[in-house]
């Protein structure tokens, strides 16, 4: 199986920690030139230090609620790469866990505008780079809450769900032109976003309980899906909802 990345170069929003990291650092291990991307000045610092321990070139600022900052991002990608990205994550995510009374206006608002409308202004940003040369790459982070979503999360998994018919739309439209998108679905991962939770014993066997794989995820087994749908391998696949969840939405 051909997964060599080698003269590939890649963006991944949201790579300064957990799956975003973990991905990004699987494509540079597969040969990829790699670029993430991180929110702000806030978090430059730890953003910096991870690109530099994954093998990433260059961590990137982007605010993905600004309607602009996909096609700012896309090239200041192509400016540190030394070219338009052919190989396209699109992992940045806002969750917020609250019940469906406390949900806010600006809450659901930042749902849409991170999670699936920077997404689809990233992929026509990055359109261009990803129609040469015949092997474009888009993938598109959803979640198995497109099939099991948590109440708790109501408007987090809509927008996954709302991923999950964006690519297969952007499937069907670009499939034509040299390139793939795919959605890749995790489902409950250890992370570090999510360690404080599972460090509680009784919470974290009642989630082991529901997964028939009889464990959590790593974000190791998320990346290595990554890196075959990015790859010459994948190349018919396209449309694809890969669920990387140990049969959790079975």
């Amino acid at each position: 199986m051909h997964l060599d990345l080698t003269g590939r170069r890649a963006l991944v929003t949201g790579g300064r920690r957990g799956l975003g990291k973990a991905i990004a650092a699987a494509l540079a291990a597969a040969g990829a030139g790699v670029a993430i991307s991180h929110e702000g000045a806030h978090d430059a610092d730890e953003a910096q230090a991870t690109a530099a321990a994954i093998g990433a070139r260059a961590a990137l600022p982007a605010d993905l609620a600004d309607p602009l900052a996909p096609a700012r991002l896309v090239q200041a990608v192509a400016t540190a790469l030394g070219g338009a990205p052919d190989l396209l994550v699109c992992n940045a995510a806002f969750e917020q866990r609250v019940a469906l009374e406390a949900i806010d206006p600006l809450g659901a608002d930042l749902h849409w505008a991170v999670n699936v409308r920077a997404s689809l202004l990233l992929v026509r940003a990055a359109l261009p780079g990803l129609r040469q040369g015949g092997q474009g790459r888009v993938l598109l982070l959803g979640s198995v809450q497109q099939w099991r979503p948590n109440p708790h999360q109501l408007a987090y998994a809509a927008s996954k769900a709302a991923i999950g018919n964006l690519g297969r739309n952007l499937a069907r439209q670009l499939g034509g032109q040299g390139l793939t998108v795919n959605i890749l679905c995790p489902g409950a991962i250890a992370t570090e976003g999510n360690a404080a939770a599972l460090a509680d014993p009784a919470y974290r066997q009642a989630v082991e309980a529901r997964i028939p794989a009889g464990r959590l995820g790593r974000a190791e087994d998320v990346a290595a899906a990554a890196v075959f749908l990015c790859s010459p391998a994948a190349a018919y696949v396209n449309g694809a909802e890969l669920l990387v969840d140990g049969g959790l939405a079975a």
